[in-house]
């Protein structure tokens, strides 16, 4: 690794498109909340071994369907929990369709793990936004406990023919995958991918166990360092972004390091103690 190169990739890192208007890019919010978005199902047709939204189904905090978050949105996700092509992409074009005659042209990102062909959302969505974690079907299902691989990247390249951004996120599981992105940010390239939007893992206590039998390296996941350079290899394929919350504070941080090098001894807490709950109101639900 050029170290000069690393260093000028650190300080000019990109955000995805969405994370454009999250209030996460405003370190004057103390408690700053994602974007409105509607959740269909808490439903999932895979079981990756780190998912949040499992944890909130567990214990009881995932949400019901509907709207969450303001009534004048920019952006609105669908959805955050569970898998929403399960209820049938008819359904999921009613909702963004009824969505779109409430809000107007609000940004509507589709984040789905890509197992479902979605290609009937051409023209509705601006992005889509899929969840893959590794190159290969084997690696995949020992991840996903699923052998949907390879209907996954057909849906990636199905996508990429469609009017919309197309981002690839995956989570930096350090001892797992650390090879396997560099491999599948090669591959996004290949293909056409907008965006490669690669974010570190916030591990629940109740994934922890599962996580660390498959190798997951719990101290190099709370070295901002160590992800940095994963993201910085996947850059030489394809466009790699990191969270936006992320960058703001990565940007303050550089500001106060005396010397870059410091930067090795950054450490981010991996651990995250309490089920999510979705910290928006609801608002009305789509029959």
């Amino acid at each position: 690794m050029d170290f000069s190169d690393f260093r000028k990739f650190v300080l000019r890192v990109g955000y995805p498109i969405h994370c454009v208007h999250c209030e996460g890019l405003d370190l004057s919010i103390e408690e700053p909340k994602h974007h409105p978005s509607y959740e269909i199902t808490t439903k999932c047709n895979l079981n990756c071994v780190y998912c949040y939204s499992k944890v909130a189904v567990l214990n009881k905090t995932a949400p019901k369907p509907g709207y969450y978050g303001d009534l004048n949105p920019k952006a609105i996700t669908i959805s955050q929990y569970g898998e929403p092509l399960l209820a049938g992409v008819d359904r999921v074009a009613k909702i963004i369709e009824r969505l779109r005659e409430r809000f107007g042209d609000a940004r509507i990102d589709l984040q789905t793990n890509g197992t479902i062909d979605f290609t009937d959302l051409d023209g509705l969505i601006n992005i889509a936004m899929i969840s893959l974690d590794t190159s290969n079907a084997e690696s995949y299902e020992v991840i996903t406990g699923s052998n949907k691989f390879n209907d996954v990247i057909n849906n990636i390249e199905k996508a990429v023919d469609m009017d919309c951004t197309v981002t690839v996120r995956s989570v930096f599981l350090p001892g797992i995958n650390d090879e396997e992105l560099v491999k599948l940010a090669e591959m996004l390239g290949e293909m056409g991918v907008d965006e490669h939007f690669v974010q570190p893992c916030s591990v629940y206590n109740e994934c922890l166990k599962d996580l660390q039998k498959l190798g997951f390296d719990l101290e190099k996941s709370e070295s901002l360092y160590d992800y940095l350079r994963i993201v910085y290899r996947c850059s030489e394929f394809v466009e790699t972004v990191i969270p936006g919350c992320i960058k703001v504070i990565l940007d303050e941080i550089l500001k106060q390091l005396g010397d870059f090098n410091d930067l090795k001894f950054v450490r981010r807490s991996a651990i995250a103690r309490k089920p999510p709950k979705i910290r928006r109101d609801w608002k009305f639900v789509i029959e």
